[in-house]
């Protein structure tokens, strides 16, 4: 039935509104998805990964499919991803960076020993390759022309266009990593309450998880390289959507805004056509250059939903951009800090609250102030710091009143230990970085690669 229903013609945005709100859930069917990526680099030259070749990316999924019974994602020929049987799956980002989309689970506990079990498997397979992963928000020494694309369609596309409409996307694709979480609504209010209150606070998390302060072998000036890739991306499709922070925000404003979003692509099989620049409006009336007549579907849709990259993403749950890519701590403090923040109501009430005065002028200055001084950062007139203090508070709070303990009686408080710590020091990852490379690092990069993979 859900098959039939993908394949019918989209023709009007209301089929769009209403597949919105059948994802809302009811408390009890709330989960969290964890996705996070990790570059990959050959031990003792710190080289980059390609594809091919018995050490390359492709032989390593191939080694992951076989030793751990995952269904592998075909592309061309080309394996491109594994689907494991608790429906999560691994996939590779351009420049070969892998990455783990974890499944919807109940718990923080869940959703941190999955990365620790993915992690696992990750060594098992890497060791005989001589591979290493590293937890960085930013590739801090290979160039662009040093790293591989990948061999999916998508990408190929997306190369070509990016450089229209901005400086650094190129950079975001090939030489940037992250740690996400998806997590669920209700209704078309709870979405817009979450999706406000994340979005006015993804600049806090940006400065909490700072980890990515060079580029190019050097520092970059910056504590998140990676943040401010993204501020030159293109502006057609990321940055903060100000119509979020109007009074009537809901499913059909974002359905507006995602068809104006310039298409990237249509697939079909294995094949991706270049539409780029073209509209998904258009389309709907059947009015597409070069595909006049034809209509998409919803998996059409789905797909164009993938080419949006605002900081907060609606995907039939609401998606956290802001943070680098880090350490195995902080990839469990990132849902951490989110679960708390959203999914108790008190919590919702205070982070709701403690945002409230701002505005998306304010927070766009913000995402750009952090990206440069992390927690040393003003928003809206605030110290970032101060706000970041706030925050975890709250988030301390609302994870307490979920009151879901492990075997041993702990509680998912726990895994915001590692934000803690940044915040006992006034210290992030790319502060501390910093320090080490201007001291017991004599300034070589290579040490990072010694000290921060997994």
């Amino acid at each position: 039935m859900n098959e039939n229903k993908s394949a019918q013609p989209v023709t009007d945005p209301a089929q769009l509104i209403d597949w919105f709100a059948q994802k809302g859930k009811p408390k009890s069917a709330w989960r969290i998805g964890t996705e996070h990526e990790k570059f990959l680099f050959h031990k003792g030259s710190f080289k980059p990964v390609a594809y091919e070749g018995e050490q390359g990316v492709g032989q390593l999924l191939s080694l992951l499919e076989q030793q751990f019974d995952m269904q592998p994602i075909i592309e061309k020929g080309h394996i491109i991803g594994l689907k494991s049987a608790d429906g999560g799956s691994v996939t590779l980002e351009p420049g070969g960076q892998l990455e783990l989309s974890g499944a919807p689970l109940v718990s923080l506990h869940e959703t941190c020993a999955e990365t620790g079990a993915h992690l696992r498997q990750m060594h098992e397979v890497t060791s005989p390759l001589d591979i290493c992963m590293l937890g960085v928000g930013f590739q801090p020494l290979w160039g662009r022309d040093d790293i591989s694309w990948m061999p999916k369609g998508r990408y190929k596309i997306m190369r070509e266009y990016m450089p229209k409409r901005g400086n650094l996307g190129l950079d975001m694709m090939l030489r940037s990593c992250t740690v996400q979480v998806n997590l669920d609504y209700a209704d078309e209010r709870d979405m817009a309450r979450k999706f406000r209150t994340s979005l006015a606070l993804q600049p806090i998390a940006t400065a909490l998880f700072a980890n990515s302060p060079f580029k190019d072998g050097v520092p970059s000036g910056l504590k998140s390289t990676r943040a401010q890739a993204w501020t030159d991306t293109d502006p057609d499709r990321c940055g903060v959507p100000a119509f979020v922070f109007e009074p009537d925000f809901g499913y059909a404003r974002w359905v507006d805004y995602i068809l104006d979003v310039p298409m990237y692509f249509l697939h079909r099989g294995d094949d991706y056509i270049d539409v780029s620049g073209l509209s998904f409006r258009d389309f709907m009336a059947g009015k597409l250059p070069g595909f006049e007549g034809q209509y998409p579907t919803m998996e059409d849709f789905e797909d164009h939903m993938t080419t949006a990259f605002p900081e907060v993403r609606l995907k039939g749950y609401l998606e956290m951009r802001g943070a680098d890519g880090g350490s195995w701590g902080n990839i469990c403090a990132l849902p951490a800090l989110w679960v708390g923040l959203l999914y108790d109501d008190a919590a919702l009430d205070a982070a709701e609250k403690l945002v409230r005065n701002f505005t998306a002028s304010d927070i766009e200055a913000a995402r750009m102030a952090v990206a440069t001084d992390g927690l040393h950062a003003k928003m809206a007139g605030r110290s970032v710091y101060d706000l970041a203090s706030e925050t975890l508070k709250i988030a301390e709070a609302g994870l307490k009143s979920r009151a879901i303990l492990d075997d041993k009686g702990q509680d998912e408080t726990k895994f915001l230990a590692p934000l803690q710590e940044i915040i006992a020091s006034g210290k992030t990852h790319a502060d501390i970085m910093l320090e080490k490379y201007h001291a017991e690092w004599g300034q070589d990069i290579s040490h990072i690669f010694k000290e921060y993979h997994y």
